[in-house]
């Protein structure tokens, strides 16, 4: 019986994480057009007329018909970019939890009453 371990042979290439990041940031991108759009559907009377998709919701079906819309046209055009890249996924976390965080400041009654 041999004591001499077998050497493993590691793929030293990294996995592409394009496709991850983009869900990630896309979902990032989205949450802050719930928040955007709410914070200027409650600002403009006009805004809020246009976004009444539906008459029993009101203007939160617009907004979040629209951003749903925004976040799945991000989440396309960032996989098609970079699909077959690896990307700084640290940078992409951070960027997408600062715009979650500006979502609920968004729409976080106090913030949003301020302007």
């Amino acid at each position: 019986m041999s004591t001499n371990p077998t050497p493993i042979k590691t793929n030293s290439a990294q996995v592409p994480n394009g496709a991850g990041a983009a869900a990630i940031l896309a979902a990032g991108i989205g949450s802050f057009m719930v928040g955007l759009l709410a914070f200027a559907a409650d600002q403009s009377a006009s805004l809020k007329s246009l976004f009444v998709f539906y008459k029993p919701t009101g203007p939160l079906s617009g907004v979040t018909t629209s951003a749903i819309l925004v976040w799945l046209i991000a989440w396309a055009i960032l996989d098609w970019r970079w699909q077959k890249r690896t990307v700084a996924l640290a940078r992409i976390n951070a960027a997408a939890f600062v715009l979650l965080g500006l979502s609920l400041l968004l729409t976080f009654p106090p913030i949003a009453d301020l302007f």
